[in-house]
């Protein structure tokens, strides 16, 4: 009996479903001849992503915002875009407050007397030259920190653990980045001298991870610093001997009220100058820790190498606009800037290379319902590349993010984050951690993209050649 009302069951859930006609197919995507060669000469043969990128951190080096290193970047981009034979090439400067790193300490006094290597997290108090002396209360997330009695903090130094692991999206970085971004507002409103961080990262090198933090809620300014992953787990390890441990923590740092910083720009002219432009770029700056080759010289290279190869390829419908923003790192002061002049201006698609320079293995895109062909045109034009086509209702971009925020359409070619954060805001973010033929792949997929958007090429002329 039993048996027999299951098979009625399976017999009347069944044929409905079978009844559905199948939805109509889409129409077929024939990516234009033109499209694919200039995507494969990229994907075999470019050099100006290499080229930018290995001068931007050869001859400039660290970049930090709002510093004399990154206005000699704008100089350096600037000579870099005309060179390349870019048109408009202008900055477009804002002011903005600087926050300096300076000398920087941690050590265990007891039980275990023993140094560990620190950073400042940008914004950080200082301790000044003497340092702050102090007990290590520890938890194991922000929520933990946030459920403390205030008694349990007052007075003492907070450490927050984590288990940040490596995700080909970079998705953990939302949650785990709670410790940097949510932490030291919370340590600091329940009474503590200071507070350190597991790093960021998933790495096991002994290099902290810095990264932008912020005082909010009217928390006082306390000393916050991130300690490299083996740091904090031995740490962990002293910390559960089960008895007092105390440190002297130094991180000296001081603001500048205001000093200049700036977004790069430059343009492919289109042939119809009142159609609205594609904008693609990346930021400029850089931490202080290193050259910041993934983060993200490599993002303005990738852009910009795409745009170029625009460009020798013929004069493109559409305009093409290259930024490359400023002081990224410590607020989207760049992006702000350019929603602030240019938001009220239409955008044909925007997008920008932010997450390193491993393989992109996903397109998302954010065009509208009136426009996904186009949205399918690219990723068949990716796809020979092992790209994906991921949702038609999203983007992705830090300095883009703004803009997209305020109804621009937006391209998102996600880059494979497995190991992006071994290296991110680390003195390990040199050259010799961009692949040239992963670099190579990138260059490919955005030269592509752009040839769909640009709304077709039209050759310069033998004269002109």
């Amino acid at each position: 009996m039993i048996k027999l009302s299951l098979a009625l069951f399976a017999a009347v859930v069944a044929t409905p479903l079978l009844a559905q006609p199948a939805p109509p197919p889409l129409p077929p995507v024939i990516v234009a001849p033109w499209v694919n060669a200039l995507r494969d000469e990229a994907l075999a043969n470019d050099h100006y992503a290499w080229d930018i990128t290995e001068g931007l951190t050869t001859e400039v080096g660290q970049r930090a915002a709002g510093t004399a290193a990154e206005a000699r970047a704008r100089a350096w981009a600037v000579a870099k875009l005309k060179a390349m034979g870019f048109s408009n090439v202008r900055v477009e400067n804002f002011d903005m407050p600087v926050w300096v790193r300076g000398p920087e300490s941690a050590e265990i006094l007891a039980p275990f007397p023993q140094t560990m290597v620190v950073a400042a997290l940008g914004n950080s108090a200082s301790t000044g030259p003497a340092g702050v002396t102090g007990q290590i209360v520890a938890f194991d997330s922000v929520d933990a920190l946030r459920a403390a009695p205030d008694a349990a903090v007052r007075g003492k130094i907070v450490f927050i653990d984590h288990r940040m692991a490596p995700t080909q999206d970079g998705s953990g970085y939302g949650q785990f980045g709670a410790p940097r971004r949510q932490g030291p507002t919370i340590a600091s409103k329940k009474g503590a001298i200071a507070i350190l961080v597991r790093s960021i990262g998933t790495d096991h090198h002994r290099n902290p991870h810095t990264g932008v933090m912020s005082f909010t809620d009217g928390a006082r300014p306390i000393p916050a610093g991130a300690l490299t992953i083996p740091d904090a787990e031995q740490l962990v390890r002293i910390l559960k001997r089960g008895q007092p441990v105390t440190m002297r923590l130094r991180l000296e740092s001081r603001t500048i009220a205001s000093a200049q910083s700036g977004n790069v720009i430059a343009e492919v002219p289109g042939r119809d100058p009142a159609l609205a432009p594609i904008l693609v770029g990346g930021h400029l700056d850089s931490w202080d820790l290193a050259t910041g080759a993934i983060d993200d010289a490599s993002g303005v290279a990738i852009a910009a190498a795409a745009a170029k190869r625009i460009m020798d390829a013929g004069r493109p419908l559409r305009t093409i606009r290259i930024v490359w923003f400023g002081a990224e790192e410590v607020g989207l002061f760049g992006g702000l800037d350019y929603l602030a002049g240019h938001g009220k201006e239409p955008h044909y698609a925007i997008a920008e290379s932010d997450f390193g320079a491993d393989r992109i293995w996903r397109i998302t895109s954010k065009l509208g319902p009136a426009r996904r062909d186009e949205a399918r045109m690219i990723g068949a034009a990716l796809a020979p590349l092992g790209i994906v086509t991921g949702s038609f209702d999203e983007a992705e971009g830090s300095d883009i993010g703004p803009l997209l925020a305020s109804g621009a359409p937006g391209i998102g070619l996600s880059q494979d984050g497995t190991r992006y954060f071994d290296v991110h805001h680390t003195p390990d973010d040199t050259l010799d951690k961009v692949d040239p033929a992963q670099l190579r792949q990138n260059v490919a997929a955005w030269t592509a993209m752009l040839a769909v958007l640009s709304g077709g090429i039209e050759p310069y002329s033998r004269a002109r050649r």
